[in-house]
């Protein structure tokens, strides 16, 4: 599931192909499914956190983009967000997961000939999801808190918040709320996409995940110096404290 390193600067790419798919739901509700059910529908490459592993260089254009939208004086205005995501995206027909769910207004407005997906699954509230909303500086914001203990008890609100608010933004005609189980047919038809002969698929998430932690530690110990300064203690964080509660 994961390459390797790629090594590549977005802050140089542009769009490549067209960008059709929005998926923006919070991490850990079968977004890692949904990935791979992209991909089986044709969408090429198909962007989701568990795969930034292979370019972590991305890290800081995210946290540059989320302390312009999420500061305590945001002025997003200031950012030209189509040409941002065309670096950072541009190689994507289809996107799920963060960083982009933490941007959703933006995309959906940036790519309007886009179809947007949000899928339909309880968050699972285990320390594995709320470590990551601690620790990644993107989530404070995201969650209307200055600290950690504002974050635990703002994150259930905040998540259907982040629904509503893509019900608001999004036309109709351009909107699914998948059900996590409903199979194939509801989206193979919002997207018009014949039914593959194959079952969807079903992502062990946890299991990825542990996947991507030890692989991105393998390669932010292999290469420190350029971790710390390419992508910054707070990811580091975001890592290290994932894999305690994991082993934990």
């Amino acid at each position: 599931m994961f390459p390797g390193n790629l090594n590549i600067d977005r802050r140089k790419c542009k769009r490549t192909v067209p960008m059709q798919v929005l998926s923006l739901g919070m991490s850990r509700t079968g977004t890692a499914s949904l990935k791979v059910a992209f991909h089986i529908l044709g969408y090429h490459d198909v962007f989701h956190n568990l795969n930034t592993s292979q370019n972590l260089r991305e890290w800081d254009i995210w946290n540059e983009l989320a302390q312009a939208k999420y500061a305590k004086d945001p002025d997003p205005s200031t950012i030209d967000w189509r040409k941002e995501f065309d670096g950072l995206l541009g190689h994507c027909e289809a996107v799920t997961d963060t960083p982009p769910a933490y941007f959703a207004p933006e995309l959906i407005t940036a790519y309007p000939e886009a179809k947007v997906v949000i899928p339909l699954l309880e968050a699972m509230w285990n320390p594995i999801y709320k470590v990551l909303a601690f620790l990644d500086p993107q989530c404070v914001g995201k969650w209307h808190a200055s600290n950690k203990e504002e974050m635990r008890m703002n994150l259930r609100a905040a998540y259907y918040e982040h629904y509503d608010t893509i019900r608001a933004v999004t036309p109709p005609e351009r909107l699914l709320e998948y059900e996590l189980g409903s199979g194939w047919e509801p989206l193979c038809k919002f997207l018009g996409k014949p039914v593959p002969n194959e079952p969807f698929p079903r992502v062990n998430e946890k299991a990825a995940l542990k996947e991507w932690i030890a692989i991105t530690t393998r390669r932010s110990m292999f290469n420190a110096l350029r971790s710390i300064v390419i992508v910054g203690g707070s990811f580091g964080a975001v890592v290290f404290g994932l894999y305690y509660k994991l082993k934990n």
